[in-house]
Parts: structure tokens; sequence; C-alpha cells
């Protein structure tokens, strides 16, 4: 595997992209980062994670503001000139049973509800879930944000032990966002929501946290999510 940090150069984008970027737009980025892929085809190789550049432009770092992808792919990618800039390492993990990492995590938790008589079981926002039993003058509460963080965390929770990991202790939860994107050939945009965790694990399973790694964590991994990264604390 390969772990990447991919910055933007603006000037290379279109006026529309530049708009959708800047905005965190996930379908644009999804779009702009399989360029770092030319050639291939078949499954999306990589997973990636938006952020913003946290430099200071005053000690001659990236300014403040701007585009950073974390970009993790079964393949090396490939810099585009005057568009993509990649600082890329090798990611071959060493992992042992017991083992603690701090993880951060951008994820789109769902689960799949039963429907009598359906062929499929739709998925429902499980933190859209704890919120619906709150009165609507109550859904600004600190009861109703603490029901909505505590199922996000019991999500987790709930894909742990299948993913390689246990929780040290509770993780932090925030930066809860719905997503509609608009996609060509679609009439409807497509929704989907995402919380950021942050916290402590500890290595249960190497072979399969090194899996989880790969693959990513729940759903929504074309638009940003599921993206596993982990450091020694």
């Amino acid at each position: 595997m390969y772990l990447s940090r991919v910055r933007v150069d603006l000037n290379g984008l279109s006026r529309e992209s530049l708009f959708e970027i800047m905005e965190g737009g996930a379908y644009a980025a999804h779009q702009l980062l399989w360029q770092l892929f030319p050639g291939h085809e078949g499954a999306r190789p990589f997973l990636f994670r938006q952020e913003m550049e946290e430099g200071d432009a005053s000690q001659s770092k990236v300014p403040k503001g701007l585009p950073l992808f974390y970009v993790l792919s079964d393949r090396e990618p490939a810099a585009r000139q005057g568009l993509l800039d990649v600082q890329c390492k090798l990611f071959e993990p060493s992992l042992s049973a017991g083992d603690q990492l701090a993880f951060r995590l951008r994820a789109n938790p769902t689960v799949a509800r039963r429907v009598e008589g359906a062929k499929h079981s739709p998925r429902s926002d499980v933190l859209m879930a704890a919120k619906k039993p709150f009165p609507p003058g109550q859904r600004t509460s600190e009861e109703c944000v603490q029901a909505m963080d505590q199922a996000a965390r019991d999500w987790l929770k709930t894909r742990a032990g299948s993913s390689g990991f246990r929780l040290v202790a509770d993780p932090e939860v925030g930066g809860y966002r719905q997503h509609a994107l608009s996609k060509s050939g679609r009439r409807d945009a497509i929704q989907f929501s995402s919380v950021d965790y942050e916290g402590l694990l500890e290595v249960t399973d190497p072979g399969k946290l090194v899996e989880t790694l790969a693959t990513g964590l729940g759903r929504a991994k074309a638009f940003g999510c599921g993206l596993l990264l982990v450091r020694r604390p």
C-alpha cells in the first residue's frame, strides 16, 4: 500500500471544480484524485480523506485554507504537473496484538433496517435515527446532541471487533455533516452523511486491522469516507 499527501494547484482547476473542491465537494474530489492513476481500469484503487491545509504562510509554508488530501492506494500514484503534487511513502504497517494506536476516521454511519415485503433493506443514518424521537423543539438540546454522539460511538464500537481492534476509550466525535451530491446522468442527488472520529484503539487482530486499513470502514468510500488513519501515540 501507499500513503500519500496530495495538494492541489488551484490554478489548474476549472472555475466549477474550484468551487466544488473548496466547498468540500466529495464527488469533484473523487474525480480529481482518479487522475493520480492514469490508465487504471476497474475498481477504484484508493481511499481518501479531504482536509484543509494548516500551514502558515508567514513561515514559508503552504498557506492555510488550501485543500489537502490523504490518499491510501494499492499502487503508487502519479503526480500531475500543474495540478496534483504528491508526497508518497510505502505503507507497510507492522502490528502486534495489544499495540495501541491513535486514530482518525471520517465515516458514514448507517445501518440496514428491515422493511416488510421489501426486497432490499434500506439504510438509515444512525444519528438521524437517534434524533428522530425528540420533539422538533428539543432537537438542538444537549440531551439530543448527546444521544446522537452516543449513536455514532455505538456504530463504531459494533464494527471494531470484526475490524481487528477495540476502542480503548470513547472516541471524540464531531463534524457531522449531511451531503447531497449532484452527478451527471442522475435525476436525484446522492445523499449521505459523515462523522469525524478521533481516539485511541488497541489492536486485537493485526491481519484483520491491516485489511480494514486497506479496504476502509463503512460506506460512502468513493466520497471521502472510510479511510482509517493510524499512528503510534
